[in-house]
């Protein structure tokens, strides 16, 4: 890996469904090793660019880069996590049966899983502190549960960088807690995780950096400078009072 390049490059990104543009126009580039943030209200452009660095959606203009190359060519380098309301939960399937799917693209389809397989998906429970439900079906799980056994998935897939769709949407504070570790714990292992996230209350303690987007990038850097009231009014189109506790929690009430 080349430690010079950024672990993500978007160069003038614009991708659309039909006539209307889901992003138009989106420059940025990630540093390896960080934990970044997605944010932005409703059909702003969140998932599609998660499905452009996946190589997913191809875009009308503009190209994403992993390490220097297209996202297309480097996608075993990239883990996702989805958000819990598109997978089938009722699927019979185990706790460490789902960690294993992340080995599934380091073999050949003909080749059994090895040992080594094996321990990479156990440790991997065990990162997430779900190696004691191994056994359990997916589905008896609560939420939470169900989210870290996900992350645990992506671990075991051993790509250099991590996105996460919503991972603390519907989950208790205990539980968002148990993740955010899980995340910070993976990024002092070098990788680089990128997560869309709904809560602005949260979004200045758990991440380095943030991508404010509405269709088209209005911000990214420090979480006190993207969590700015003028920035977030325009985004969101009006002034909440949150927008302002925000800033002054951010930057110990200096402007």
């Amino acid at each position: 890996m080349n430690n010079d390049l950024p672990a993500i490059e978007v160069k003038n990104l614009t991708v659309s469904y039909g006539p209307v543009p889901a992003l138009l126009d989106v420059s940025l580039a990630i540093e390896p090793g960080q934990l970044v943030g997605i944010i932005g209200p409703n059909g702003s452009g969140k998932s599609t660019l998660i499905k452009s660095l996946l190589g997913f959606v191809k875009p009308d203009f503009g190209e994403v880069l992993l390490f220097g190359e297209d996202a297309e060519k480097a996608k075993g380098r990239v883990a996702y996590v989805p958000q819990r309301g598109s997978v089938d939960w009722d699927f019979p399937v185990t706790v460490r049966e789902v960690a294993l799917m992340g080995r599934y693209g380091k073999r050949p389809w003909w080749r059994d899983l090895s040992n080594e397989d094996r321990e990479i998906a156990d440790y991997a429970l065990e990162q997430v502190r779900m190696a004691d439900y191994r056994n359990r079906q997916i589905g008896q799980l609560s939420g939470g549960q169900q989210q870290r056994v996900f992350m645990a998935r992506a671990i075991a897939q051993g790509g250099d960088v991590l996105l996460l769709d919503e991972p603390f949407a519907g989950v208790d504070a205990a539980t968002e807690k148990a993740i955010l570790d899980v995340l910070e714990s993976t990024r002092e292992t070098g990788r680089t995780l990128v997560v869309v996230h709904h809560d602005l209350a949260t979004a200045s303690e758990y991440f380095d950096s943030l991508v404010l987007l509405k269709q088209r990038l209005f911000a990214y850097g420090a979480p006190e400078q993207v969590l700015h009231p003028e920035l977030l009014s325009e985004v969101y189109e009006g002034t909440l009072r949150i927008f302002a506790n925000l800033h002054n929690r951010s930057t110990g009430g200096q402007d």
